[in-house]
């Protein structure tokens, strides 16, 4: 049962990829992992751009993209432990780039915050800018 939900899910993750072939397939989710990265890493220097001024800030957004890093990392292992190569088919290297595109834009969107900023009146606002 779960491999039939997996196939299924699997299927609606490529629906874009139907007719191509696997080394395709692979080069589209991994260019779009690519593109998510390229996204979260723009987003990261612009905080530091923006915030360079507040060195504790820094430092602690520093450390947290660090462990961020190794995180992402321990969910896909997670996900996807280290196995005999065929365990998990040919479809194995798009799936790995669809989880750590879906992984990198949840962290951009968690980083957005403090470039996007948050209402004056939210007294939780911490080290976020308050919107203008």
């Amino acid at each position: 049962m779960t491999r039939l939900i997996f196939s299924a899910i699997f299927c609606l993750a490529i629906n874009c990829c139907l007719g191509q072939t696997q080394a395709e397939m692979n080069k589209a989710a991994a260019a779009d992992y690519q593109k998510a990265d390229k996204e979260l890493n723009s987003v990261y220097q612009q905080i530091l751009k923006e915030y360079k001024a507040d060195t504790a800030f820094i430092k602690n957004l520093k450390n947290s993209q660090r462990i961020w890093l190794q995180f992402r990392d321990a969910e896909l292992k997670t996900k996807y432990p280290d196995r005999n190569p065929t365990f998990y088919g040919t479809a194995h290297p798009v799936c790995r780039s669809l989880y750590l595109a879906e992984l990198t834009k949840e962290r951009t969107e968690k980083l957005k915050v403090w470039v996007t900023g948050i209402e004056q009146e939210n007294i939780c606002a911490g080290s976020v800018k308050t919107k203008k």
